[in-house]
């Protein structure tokens, strides 16, 4: 049995970036571990798990609001990306990869709340 979420290329994708911010997180200062680590894990997985879950047979109404939360999340992992930078947490190769994905996390989840429409 397969959920709907689970076809949706952008909730792939969304796993995929989940797991290099864990990955990248890995390699921060043990001071790190309870502000810019814990936050930008908890966003990143904010991602795929609120686009599975607005995906749960409600109407377009209430996907649209739960990829809207997805948006956001996207958008917070983009600004501790920028810290992580700030504070020489993360390498420019590394922190132009993360972003990369995100910007087509957010583009994807632009495209399909504007399918809901």
């Amino acid at each position: 049995m397969s959920f709907k979420f689970e076809k949706l290329i952008v909730w792939q994708k969304a796993v995929d970036l989940s797991a290099d911010i864990h990955e990248l997180t890995r390699t921060f200062p043990k001071d790190e571990l309870f502000i810019l680590t814990a936050q930008i894990k908890r966003a990143a997985d904010s991602i795929a798990l609120n686009i599975a879950e607005g995906s749960t047979g409600q109407s377009n109404a209430e996907f649209n609001k739960f990829l809207g939360y997805a948006l956001r999340s996207d958008i917070e992992v983009v600004s501790c990306l920028y810290l992580a930078k700030k504070r020489s947490l993360i390498a420019e190769e590394s922190f132009l990869k993360l972003y990369q994905q995100c910007e087509e996390v957010l583009a994807m989840i632009n495209g399909l709340r504007n399918s809901l429409k």
